[in-house]
């Protein structure tokens, strides 16, 4: 089978290196003529564990190819996935241009029957909307579907679950179209992966309740831990005893600085405005927004409880992606507690094993180091803010030599406050009791 993919974002390339994989022809497509050019050199533009060397293997083996010409990624296709941006808007809904300038482009070029595959999250309702862009730009009659085809693609693990998902989401009403599309996911039905076929406008849904449910078990756990810090208990027996229960589960239950990234923020955003248009006050979605909005200005706050006033004092902070294992820094924790301290006059040093250059356009008056011992070295604290592995065994010892005074905020609670405490540090950690310092 050959397929076309619009959009070599994230989402777009890590679907066409993974259909390649399954010995599917694929043609990638985007308007970024440089991004194109790396591209057909196997050069991957994200970082993204194992992308680079999966792209590479299929241009090799001429199962994956890149081009600027979307008429190359639609004319040979069977199945055409859009997987350009949504990014929201300034009214908190997605900004659908991108993917409506897609569809009209594919009309003018439809040749045959196709089935057109939305990747990209869009509004419910957006598939048939596309049906009618299409529809009215078509040259002739030209018979084609439209399927809503979601991503749960989580950044740093993106091809595990490509490979090995939870659930395959198909929404059509079309029979040949359901059955294209489950013949191009066959290799999954061989790992007996659970494949969900309904309608548009519910496969379209699912995957804004999925990411709305996911933030708001960060934000409940988060709520837990503050009241942990108040009333004592560790949050991190809490969250175990918790995930036991098989009605609750044990991800996404750590407690932090709140979730960012490309997906959470702006899906909830775009999710709760769909339901202030459509008049009903969705007041959980909203809590949540709130919640992990405050929890940067709570961690603010624990900062500034052991330093004091924060002017002209030198802050390190390690990591600035907004997780492990990614270089994407879009609504990142750890990008908004920087401006915090930034605004309180602090001086900052960063480190992150990924992130730098993506951060450096747009973090100004910033340190940037080679290492976390740099950023220890003459700093009033140390910041854990993302939980990279090298961040989670450090040379203690050599932290502490390096720093001004030994305190250590570990945002994310890698590390044992007894231990720490043992080791001479003045440890603050997320949802634990205070413990006195040795």
């Amino acid at each position: 089978m050959n397929i076309g993919i619009i959009g070599t974002g994230y989402v777009g390339l890590v679907t066409g290196a993974c259909f390649a994989e399954f010995g599917v022809q694929v043609t990638c497509m985007d308007s970024n003529a440089q991004k194109i050019e790396g591209l057909k050199k196997g050069i991957v533009p994200i970082y993204e564990p194992g992308l680079e060397e999966l792209v590479r293997k299929n241009i090799r083996n001429h199962r994956l190819m890149f081009t600027t010409d979307i008429r190359q990624a639609v004319e040979a296709a069977l199945v055409i996935f859009i997987a350009v941006g949504t990014p929201p808007r300034g009214d908190g809904l997605a900004d659908l241009s991108s993917v409506e300038a897609v569809a009209q482009a594919i009309a003018e070029r439809l040749d045959g029957y196709k089935v057109i595959a939305l990747k990209s999250t869009v509004p419910v309702g957006t598939g048939d909307r596309l049906r009618a862009i299409i529809s009215q730009r078509l040259k002739e009659q030209i018979d084609f579907d439209i399927v809503s085809n979601p991503e749960f693609l989580r950044e740093g693990s993106a091809i595990e679950d490509f490979m090995r998902p939870n659930r395959v989401v198909i929404g059509a009403t079309s029979p040949q179209a359901i059955a294209i599309l489950r013949d191009l996911y066959r290799p999954l039905y061989l790992i007996d992966t659970p494949f969900v076929i309904t309608d548009n406008r519910t496969a379209e849904m699912i995957k804004y309740a999925s990411n709305a449910f996911l933030a708001t078990k960060i934000s409940f756990i988060n709520e837990v831990a503050n009241l942990c810090e108040k009333v004592g208990g560790d949050i991190h027996m809490i969250a175990k005893a918790m995930g036991l229960d098989g009605r609750i589960g044990p991800k996404f239950l750590h407690p932090g600085p709140g979730f960012g990234g490309s997906c959470f923020p702006k899906d909830i955003k775009a999710l709760n405005q769909l339901a202030s248009e459509k008049q009903y006050d969705f007041k959980l979605l909203r809590a949540v927004i709130e919640v992990n909005d405050n929890q940067r200005v709570l961690m603010l706050d624990k900062i500034k409880k052991v330093l004091g006033p924060l002017k002209n004092q030198t802050v390190g902070v390690l990591g600035l992606s907004y997780k492990p294992n990614t270089d994407d820094i879009r609504e990142s924790p750890a990008i908004d507690l920087i401006r915090l301290l930034q605004e309180e006059r602090a001086r900052l040093k960063v480190y992150d094993p990924a992130a730098m250059e993506a951060a450096k356009p747009i973090l100004k008056q910033v340190v940037f180091c080679s290492g976390p011992y740099e950023v220890a070295k003459g700093a009033d604290a140390i910041v854990l803010a993302t939980e990279w592995n090298e961040f989670r065994n450090l040379d203690l010892e050599l932290l502490k030599q390096s720093l001004k005074q030994p305190i250590f905020v570990d945002l994310r609670n890698v590390y044992d406050p007894a231990k720490m405490i043992s080791l001479g540090f003045h440890y603050v950690g997320v949802g634990r009791a205070a413990i006195p310092s040795a």
